[in-house]
């Protein structure tokens, strides 16, 4: 680290009130300003950005990773796929169509230290008007920085808990992306016969596209509201999966057009983007729906039964294993493994809504989760070892214990699971 001498020697002003300094002062004699705050002069560097800040480092290289097979179509035109350009350019591949899900992110900046003059003249901020966690004496803007000392604050999205009737989920930043992009949503309806029916919705925001965040918030209320309005009129679960998903890509695809898209748009994006994955659960029927590589799971109660995965990614790795141009192995080592070659968004090619239903003969519980998690847990075996074996009765717990298992692993990624016990308990169902 550069020592501060220098830095105090060259002062002969106090950069807050202009008093003047004697050579070796820590702090201004006249109105306290930490001068140790005070940036070291920028010597020969002629790219310092303006204020003397230190320049912006470089992205770090983004963190592959793994997929899994896809079970819908791959068209005989895709064999030959031309390798796509790395992540620095364009989300979309012309030549393949692959979506590169996420972009290299920088660390947080690194901010200056508050001025204690002015935080000692900030009036304490009136009832509900929220204040800075970093100074405790300045106000927050709409943006999510305090007025005062500049600090980002921590963003609602960065951990969310949810319990709902039989079900829960949990949502967490993750240990190295600076914002949260997944979304969930889980609601309770009456089936016509009075039946119980639970609703779970996951979504990755594609973060090589504008507005990551806006299109899953956006997707995975969309779905969920026409799920739980479609199930209490008698649509058949599987259909009213695939309205829902129709209905969330809508969502996103609305996104595009208004104003803050344009003010958020970089050269390299695209328009706003997310994954879904989706469960419904009734007394005896369980549908799943999703596209892009967002997943859902089996795990039965007894252990001693098999797990399975339920969903199929749509990527270039699933792409390449369907057409037998590589084994898994070999797929799962590519570089563009995680491409993904379906979202919800305006610029996707063609929307497919893959939904599935199955009848299990034991209860059990549905993993619905975003990639910040099956990365650290991807074969169906893998994921029932990580679930807790009490996840049916406690789903909030399990939620929790699952996110907490990616980020032991490194979490590298957003985190979303939610967990749905199957079948949907009679007791205190309802709409939510």
């Amino acid at each position: 680290m550069m020592s501060q001498m220098p830095q105090q020697a060259a002062l002969t002003n106090c950069p807050s009130c202009e008093e003047p300094l004697e050579s070796g002062d820590r702090f201004c004699g006249a109105c306290g300003y930490d001068l140790s705050a005070v940036p070291a002069p920028p010597d020969d560097h002629p790219t310092l950005a303006v204020n003397g800040s230190a320049p912006v480092p470089p992205p770090a290289e983004g963190d592959p990773w793994p997929v899994a097979h896809d079970p819908a179509g791959t068209a005989p035109g895709d064999h030959g796929l031309t390798p796509p350009p790395p992540p620095s350019g364009s989300p979309v591949s012309p030549a393949s169509g692959v979506r590169f899900d996420r972009p290299p992110e920088p660390d947080e900046y690194p901010l200056q230290a508050p001025d204690p003059r002015v935080a000692a003249e900030t009036p304490t901020p009136a009832e509900g008007v929220k204040v800075c966690v970093a100074c405790r004496a300045g106000r927050v803007d709409h943006d999510g920085y305090c007025e005062n000392c500049g600090h980002a604050q921590p963003r609602e999205r960065d951990h969310m808990e949810q319990e709902c009737g039989p079900m829960a989920a949990v949502s967490d930043r993750g240990l190295r992306h600076h914002r949260n992009e997944d979304a969930f949503a889980v609601g309770t309806a009456a089936l016509p016969d009075g039946s119980p029916a639970s609703v779970a919705i996951v979504c990755d925001g594609v973060s090589s596209a504008t507005r990551p965040d806006d299109a899953s918030l956006a997707a995975s209320r969309a779905a969920s509201e026409s799920l739980l309005a479609a199930l209490p009129l008698g649509t058949h679960p599987q259909q009213a999966m695939h309205e829902a998903i129709v209905a969330a890509s809508r969502a996103v695809n609305a996104l595009a057009a208004e104003p803050q898209t344009a003010r958020e748009h970089a050269p390299h994006q695209n328009a706003p983007a997310c994954t879904i994955v989706g469960a419904v659960v009734t007394s005896g029927l369980l549908v799943v729906g999703w596209v892009g590589d967002s997943r859902a799971y089996w795990v039965p109660v007894d252990r001693s039964a098999l797990p399975a995965r339920l969903t199929e990614d749509d990527s270039w790795a699933a792409q390449m294993v369907a057409a037998g141009l590589m084994n898994e192995a070999e797929a799962y080592a590519d570089e563009r493994a995680h491409a993904i070659t379906g979202w919800l968004g305006a610029d996707a090619y063609e929307l497919e809504p893959h939904t599935a239903s199955f009848k299990p003969d034991r209860p059990g519980v549905v993993v619905v989760c975003t990639d910040g998690l099956w990365n650290y847990a991807e074969a169906a075996q893998e994921m029932a070892e990580a679930v807790p074996l009490d996840a049916a009765v406690r789903p909030l717990h399990g939620a929790q214990v699952l996110v907490g298992h990616a980020l032991d692993g490194g979490g590298h990624d957003n985190v979303t699971v939610a967990l749905v016990p199957f079948p949907a308990p009679h007791q205190g169902a309802g709409s939510a």
